[in-house]
């Protein structure tokens, strides 16, 4: 009989789940390809042209809001969350939790924390600077700070994160950030006009 050798790092989910132990679901570095970790890695270490090219879509986002509104926001939504869950899953990881935060944590997204913790690490994160959970991955918190560093709005990582709202699980949190820019853009307009 062969004995079963474990790999360093596999947090041998069947028999944690066994004792009862909390085992995140798909998250375990033996589920994931690892090209995974080497672009969200890659797109970390190149924060800073992420957030001038974020910027630079979300203004032509907005420009399209026009379109966006006379389509309608439900019709569009299925079409662009397939689009930003392809984009953003490969280069960020994405979760798709509907509330996206690359831009103040440093293009390293939270969600992929097997703790999904939004505002900072869980202080168990090991000297070599990897979770806690997940031996062989890289914090997720320990990237958003060295991502941070990198951006011009860096310390937009200080700022607290809300809580993740489920119902916005699955959807475009590009067309909500656009929605919600044009509204602040024409309330802003009504308060000049009035």
């Amino acid at each position: 009989m062969a004995d079963t050798v474990q790999k360093p790092g596999n947090a041998a989910p069947a028999k944690k789940a066994a004792t009862g132990a909390f085992t995140p679901a798909g998250v375990s570095p033996s589920r994931r390809a690892r090209h995974k970790y080497t672009v969200r890695l890659w797109a970390v270490r190149h924060s800073r042209f992420f957030e001038w090219f974020y910027h630079r879509f979300a203004q032509g986002f907005l420009l399209l809001h026009p379109v966006w509104k006379l389509l309608g926001y439900q019709r569009v939504e299925r079409p662009i969350t397939f689009v930003e869950r392809h984009v953003k899953g490969f280069l960020f990881d994405c979760r798709m939790c509907g509330q996206c935060a690359l831009s103040s944590t440093g293009m390293s997204c939270p969600m992929n924390c097997p703790k999904q913790l939004r505002n900072g690490p869980c202080g168990g994160v090991r000297a070599n600077g990897n979770c806690e959970v997940e031996p062989d991955m890289p914090c997720v918190w320990v990237q958003a700070w060295k991502g941070s560093q990198n951006m011009a709005k860096g310390d937009a990582i200080m700022n607290v994160q809300k809580p993740v709202n489920q119902s916005l699980r699955e959807t475009s949190s590009w067309l909500r950030v656009t929605a919600e820019a044009a509204a602040a853009r024409e309330a802003a307009a009504a308060g000049k006009d009035a």
